[in-house]
């Protein structure tokens, strides 16, 4: 039996704002770890040594999750006790600050890390590098989601991928005459259009902007949305700071955003396809998505493990169960995602669930850049200095007043 908190069930990733005191420390720390000593190359981020967790000889009983909603639901994880004798008791966070400092809090064994969490809780120490030979379902991941900057350092895996998503612009036709093509449509809007363009509530839609003035304004040279030095920087949040009278809602609530689109509060903006999903299911044939030219950002989740972990063989047995083929696809299914095992597609209850959500279309990943930390070292490894996620913080409060 699973044991389950959840403040709201309906909150996917929730606001970044949560918990954000807490979270200082951990951006801190990933600011100084990314400084680093004269010695090492420009553009190298070296992690703590922290060393690779193993598992025992047996299984302790349990595990301690903290995770998304959606990820440790009865209908899997009760099986996962009865074939291991390991009760899983999951938290629930509502945003990746709340699942930092859940993490920093020693009480967990697990945590589903998104790209905005990971690289942080690699730097603070707080996670271990897995031993991938110990999970079976490895092999079986996509290849292009293994050894990514926001899972590993140096080809050293910290975790086990699990799922990925799109941060699509949707719209409603009825009232968006002429059909968007480009992130303009929402970072430089029809005045028609203002107080009704709908922005995902996260410092780490700065990299959106960015993705938008890649082509809007290319003497800026950015090349990747999370490697902004300050320049880039200032034009993105320039961008943000002038959309704001235009933004209708800055949502977090993946249900919210479902209503206000009925309602007409919302008419475009940043969404995921399980939004759209919603909305169809509701009737609101009016509501539709597009990828954007300039490409998308995205998210891929991973399954990692504390680094003073306190039930080591019940984690690595959770983590290759999640990401098992039959298991991935009904979290996938349940939660409105791609899943990460290249497997999963066979199991589904809907035959055309993978089709929806390009699992296995790997092209349609390729202008994906998924979410990641940003460092003062810059993550495309150039001799330049970026601004840190501290600073991202900061400037999204601000363009939100």
């Amino acid at each position: 039996m699973a044991i389950v908190r959840s403040v709201s069930p309906t909150r996917r990733r929730g606001s970044l704002a949560a918990r954000l005191s807490a979270a200082v420390a951990a951006l801190a720390l990933l600011a100084a770890c990314s400084d680093g000593p004269a010695a090492v190359p420009p553009g190298k981020f070296v992690p703590p040594p922290i060393p690779m967790v193993e598992p025992g000889g047996g299984v302790e009983g349990q595990v301690n999750l903290v995770v998304w909603a959606g990820y440790a639901e009865r209908p899997w994880t009760d099986p996962f006790t009865t074939a291991t004798g390991c009760k899983v008791n999951a938290t629930v966070a509502n945003s990746s600050d709340e699942m930092v400092a859940d993490v920093k809090s020693g009480q967990y064994d697990v945590v589903s890390a998104s790209g905005d969490a990971s690289l942080r809780l690699i730097a603070s120490g707080d996670v271990a590098p897995v031993d991938v030979s110990k999970v079976p379902s490895y092999a079986q991941i996509y290849p292009n989601l293994k050894n990514q900057p926001w899972n590993s350092v140096d080809n050293v895996p910290y975790g086990i991928p699990h799922g990925r998503g799109v941060n699509l612009m949707v719209y409603n036709k009825d009232k968006v005459k002429t059909a968007p093509t480009s992130l303009g449509a929402i970072f430089d809007p029809d005045p028609a259009l203002a107080g009704h363009v709908a922005v995902y509530d996260s410092p780490i839609s700065i990299a959106d902007a960015a993705l938008y003035l890649s082509q809007a304004r290319p003497e800026l040279g950015i090349k990747n949305p999370y490697a902004l030095d300050r320049p880039q920087f200032d034009a993105a949040v320039a961008v943000l700071a002038k959309q704001h009278k235009a933004v209708g809602s800055y949502w977090s609530d993946t249900a919210a955003q479902q209503r206000d689109f009925i309602k007409g509060v919302d008419l475009i903006g940043t969404s995921w396809q399980v939004v759209l999903n919603g909305l169809t299911q509701k009737g609101q044939k009016d509501i539709t998505a597009v990828k954007p030219v300039e490409g998308v950002t995205g998210w891929s989740d991973t399954w990692m493990i504390a680094a003073g972990v306190k039930n080591p063989t019940c984690a690595y047995k959770w983590l290759d169960y999640i990401t098992s083929p039959a298991v991935n696809a009904k979290v996938a299914e349940f939660f409105g995602e791609a899943p990460a095992n290249s497997q999963a597609c066979t199991k589904t209850t809907d035959a055309g669930f993978c089709a929806t959500y390009h699992a296995d279309e790997q092209s349609y990943w390729a202008n994906v850049y998924y979410w990641t930390t940003p460092t003062t070292r810059c993550l495309d490894q150039s001799t330049r200095t970026c601004v840190p996620y501290s600073e991202w913080v900061t400037a999204w409060n601000r363009i939100k007043q």
